[in-house]
């Protein structure tokens, strides 16, 4: 079976930290772009979702949105078929379902670095995140 497991979400504090795990099986990727991204509460419907992070496939490039940018960061250990996020001082507009996904094979980095959902095509079942006292 091919698929994306995230797992790690929870409740926790204004200003605590977790670290989510967006693991493969089936396939290996560190032959793809990787992009981690959230759907807020009442946004399901819609299907809006904010692209948080992503990391290219080589490793060498990171991106973040400006609403985390130096407080999540993005990783991948490839000897474990996994890309991390790790998301410190979290606030409760963190709140979400956090979502990874790997960009289609032919996306360039410079098409996934967009964060933009229309380059990714394979997507983990979402793990949630919720920032609350």
């Amino acid at each position: 079976h091919v698929q994306l497991v995230e797992s790690g979400g929870g409740l926790v504090q204004p200003g605590g930290s977790l670290r989510l795990s967006c693991a493969a099986s089936g396939f290996t990727l560190d032959r793809y772009h990787v992009g981690w991204f959230r759907q807020a509460p009442g946004k399901e419907r819609e299907g809006v979702r904010e692209g948080v992070s992503c990391i290219s496939s080589s490793d060498a490039s990171t991106v973040y949105a400006d609403s985390v940018k130096g407080r999540f960061t993005i990783s991948r250990d490839n000897a474990k078929n996994t890309v991390y996020l790790s998301m410190n001082s979290l606030k409760p507009e963190d709140t979400a379902v956090y979502y990874c996904a790997t960009a289609a094979a032919s996306s360039s980095w410079y098409e996934a670095s967009t964060m933009h959902g229309s380059f990714y095509d394979f997507w983990g079942q979402g793990t949630q995140v919720t920032v609350s006292s």
